[in-house]
């Protein structure tokens, strides 16, 4: 055994695969992606992913835990850094969220399209759990009066609709030579005007 493939089989395999698979996945998309694949890549053998992963949809499920824990924690993080009001802390969450979707266009479309698995009730856990800190942003607003709105989950619905589409222009570069960070905060601007109280 030489050294390269020597912390692979000291407990690192499972994290080796799953690193490598995400940047796999950013750069060819799931059709890309393949165990064998991932294992020559690292030097080991075409079998040892099979300890973690019995086959390639449990690497795909595994990656998407990781990414929603990741994006949730990036949420609660960007959330817990904001001051002010409700657009502020806003900003901040579409921020974080937007940042995550730029860096990892093809994870988060993986996301969404496993998290409802009716067989994985693990993934929408994690996904009710990546979400859970703007979601109570949203319904803390609407019980103080500060927005208007009785179904929190409809508003919150909207506000990710937003999102994901100022993701897509500005990964497009669609976006011209605005500011990104102008784009995002203007039209969290314009959502939380049609929101406030008259």
């Amino acid at each position: 055994m030489d050294d390269e493939t020597a912390p692979y089989h000291h407990g690192n395999l499972r994290s080796g695969l799953l690193g490598l698979a995400e940047r796999a996945l950013e750069e060819g998309g799931v059709a890309g992606l393949s165990l064998r694949g991932l294992a020559r890549e690292l030097g080991v053998s075409h079998s040892a992913p099979r300890q973690h992963f019995a086959d390639k949809q449990a690497l795909l499920d595994a990656l998407v835990l990781r990414g929603l824990r990741r994006l949730g924690d990036e949420l609660d993080e960007g959330l817990r850094r904001a001051t002010g009001g409700f657009e502020e802390r806003l900003v901040a969450f579409a921020r974080a969220y937007v940042g995550f979707a730029a860096r990892s266009p093809a994870l988060l479309a993986l996301m969404f399209a496993r998290k409802d698995d009716p067989a994985r009730p693990d993934l929408r856990q994690a996904s009710e759990r990546a979400f859970a800190a703007p979601v109570a942003l949203i319904e803390n607003a609407m019980a103080r009066g500060e927005i208007v709105g009785e179904e929190p989950d409809r508003t919150a619905m909207a506000v990710l609709a937003m999102l994901q589409g100022l993701a897509s222009i500005i990964t497009a570069g669609m976006i011209a030579d605005r500011s990104p960070d102008a784009v995002l905060a203007g039209t969290v601007h314009s959502l939380v005007a049609g929101l406030l109280p008259r």
